[in-house]
C-alpha cells in the first residue's frame, strides 16, 4: 500500500504530472473477435452430455472438447468458484490470468476470452453468456468474475494465522483435483495449479488504499457463466470455502454451497469457427 504520509515532498509540478491522461496498454482492436452470433446459434439443439457437482470446500475436474460448451451454475445458494483451465493433453498450457486481465480488464463477461500462458498465448475459452452481466460496476468499484485475485491458499493462511494448517483453501482443493485426475502426488500436482478466474465473486480495489476487497456475491440459484471451449480443455473448479465471500475465505464456518458444471455438445461447431492454433511468434527471441 502507498504510505498514508509520504516521506518525500511533491514537486512543484505534481498536479500536472498526476493529470496526464492514461493510455491503454494493450489496444484490443487488433484481436480477432469471436463471432458471438455464430457461437450462440450453435447452441440450438445442443445436448447436455455431462454434469459434475462440485461439493462445498472441494474441487472437481471436467473435460470439454473444442467447439463444445460448458456452464458453471449456482444450484442452491450464493457461492463463488475458482476456475483453472488446462489444455486437455498438456498441463504446461494453462490459463494466464495476468494477460487475460491486461487484454480484457479486471472482470470478465460475455465476449471476453480466457487466454493461455506463454509460449502458447491463444484463446482457451470464450464467454458466451453471463446472467450476472446486469451487475456492471457498483459504487465501490466492485464487479463479478474477476481475474485480479489469485486464489485462497494454505500458505497465505498460515502466514496470516501464525502457522495454522488449513487444507480446504481453493489452492489445495484444486491441487487434490489435479492430482486425482492425472495420478500425481500432491506436491507435483500443485505446481500446475495457477491463478484463477473467480467465478461469481464480487471484488475490486479500494479507492483509498488500493487494497483488494471482496463483498457478498450477487449470484442467485440458477445463475450461470457459460463458455465455448476454443481448444480441448481440462477444467478444475473449486467451490470456495468462503461461500459468497461476504465476510471471509478459508473458513469452516462460512455458509457454502455446491456448484454444478454442465457440458453441452452442439449438433455442429459454430459456422466459420476454427480452433486456434499455436501463437504466431517464432520463439527466436532475437537470436539467429
Amino acid at each position: 500500500m502507498k504510505l498514508e504520509r509520504p516521506e518525500h515532498p511533491a514537486p512543484v509540478d505534481a498536479a500536472d504530472r498526476k493529470g496526464i491522461r492514461p493510455v491503454i496498454c494493450y489496444p484490443v482492436e487488433g484481436l480477432p473477435r469471436p463471432d458471438l452470433a455464430a457461437y450462440r446459434a450453435a447452441r440450438e439443439g445442443w445436448s447436455l452430455v455431462a454434469e459434475v457437482l462440485v461439493p462445498p470446500r472441494e474441487a472437481r475436474t471436467f473435460e470439454v472438447p473444442a467447439g463444445w460448451f460448458f456452464r458453471i451454475v449456482s444450484v442452491e445458494g450464493p457461492q463463488v468458484g475458482d476456475l483453472n483451465l488446462f489444455a486437455a493433453e498438456n498441463l504446461g498450457e494453462r490459463f494466464f490470468s495476468g494477460k487475460t486481465r491486461a487484454l480484457h480488464g479486471t472482470h470478465l463477461s460475455t465476449g471476453d476470452r480466457m487466454w493461455s500462458c506463454l509460449p502458447h498465448l491463444r484463446p482457451m475459452a470464450t464467454i458466451t453468456d453471463d446472467t450476472l452481466d446486469w451487475y456492471g460496476f457498483d459504487a465501490f468499484g466492485g464487479s463479478v468474475h474477476d481475474v485480479i485475485g489469485t486464489r485462497c491458499d494454505p500458505y497465505t493462511h498460515a502466514l496470516l494465522s501464525g502457522g495454522e494448517q488449513y487444507h480446504h483453501c481453493c489452492h489445495s482443493n484444486l491441487t487434490r483435483a489435479v492430482a486425482d485426475h492425472w495420478g500425481l502426488p500432491a506436491k507435483a500436482a500443485e505446481l500446475h495449479v495457477h491463478d484463477v478466474l473467480n467465478v461469481f465473486m464480487c471484488t475490486g480495489f479500494t479507492r483509498e488504499t488500493g487494497q483488494y476487497f471482496m463483498k457478498a456475491s450477487p449470484v442467485r440459484p440458477g445463475d450461470h457463466l457459460e463458455f465455448m471451449a476454443e481448444i480441448d480443455l481440462l477444467g478444475a473448479l473449486s467451490a470456495c470455502p468462503g461461500g459468497d465471500c461476504s465476510a471471509e475465505h478459508s473458513s469452516d464456518v462460512a455458509a457454502c454451497h455446491p456448484l454444478k458444471v454442465q457440458v453441452f455438445r452442439p449438433k455442429a461447431p459454430p459456422v466459420g469457427w476454427v480452433s486456434p492454433g499455436p501463437n504466431a511468434y517464432d520463439r527466436s527471441h532475437g537470436q539467429e
